[in-house]
């Protein structure tokens, strides 16, 4: 059993450097340039996205267009979205080893492996369940191993509370109350508030018990943070 295992892990690893070729690693390495040249400043941010190959997250339709700095087409009309978007956001989380994470929208699981990437324990809700599956298919092979749950992200997860960090990846019209209330006192939200007219990026520091600064970080465009799951 162990030599199977050790094989299988080989096999991987064979598998993955097959996929992940020096091409892909050189084309990412001129994306994270450019991304650092729109501002993002966080080299630990820039690095960890550095060794995730955009490439396997994406349709194949648009594989050949991984390392522009674009948002594309997934499945369930959702998106991967922009690496500026997802630095940006990531930046603006402040993510360190070892903290709770919870991440509503698991989407293509793109962003999922950055925050792995980082150190964090990923907790990570998905409302559509075919993207629920394909990002488990897409993760486990590249060793990335978040909490999968299918569910409501609008509610969060309240019997696994409270994080120390919370990420959305939709945009919510207003800020759930509910993932507030699963933010541990000095964690830090991040989620696009607005409707399709225009949102912006929301940061969220719960100060006290009772008290949360927000501040705004510039507009985006998200897709729509909805309620319930989508079979």
């Amino acid at each position: 059993m162990v030599i199977y295992v050790q094989e299988y892990k080989l096999y991987l690893l064979i598998q993955s450097e097959h996929l992940d070729s020096y091409r892909h690693k050189g084309l990412r390495n001129k994306l994270i340039d450019d991304i650092r040249s729109k501002g993002i400043k966080n080299e630990e941010v820039l690095e960890a996205m550095g060794r995730v190959p955009r490439h396997l997250f994406m349709d194949s339709s648009f594989v050949n267009f991984s390392y522009t700095d674009k948002a594309f087409p997934i499945s369930a009309g959702q998106t991967i979205s922009q690496p500026y978007t997802v630095a940006y956001q990531t930046e603006l989380l402040d993510v360190s080893r070892h903290l709770k994470v919870l991440e509503v929208g698991t989407g293509s699981g793109y962003q999922t492996a950055v925050l792995l990437e980082l150190g964090a324990r990923v907790y990570t809700i998905e409302r559509q369940r075919q993207l629920f599956l394909d990002a488990q298919k897409t993760l486990g092979p590249l060793n990335y191993k978040p909490i999968f749950f299918y569910g409501d992200g609008y509610e969060g997860l309240p019997a696994y509370a409270p994080f120390d960090r919370i990420l959305v990846t939709a945009a919510a019209l207003e800020i759930p109350q509910s993932l507030l209330d699963q933010l541990t006192v000095g964690g830090v939200l991040v989620v696009p508030e607005g409707g399709h007219l225009g949102q912006k990026m929301i940061r969220v520091v719960r100060e006290t018990e009772d008290h949360f600064q927000h501040s705004e970080h510039g507009h985006f465009s998200f897709v729509p943070l909805l309620r319930g799951k989508n079979n």
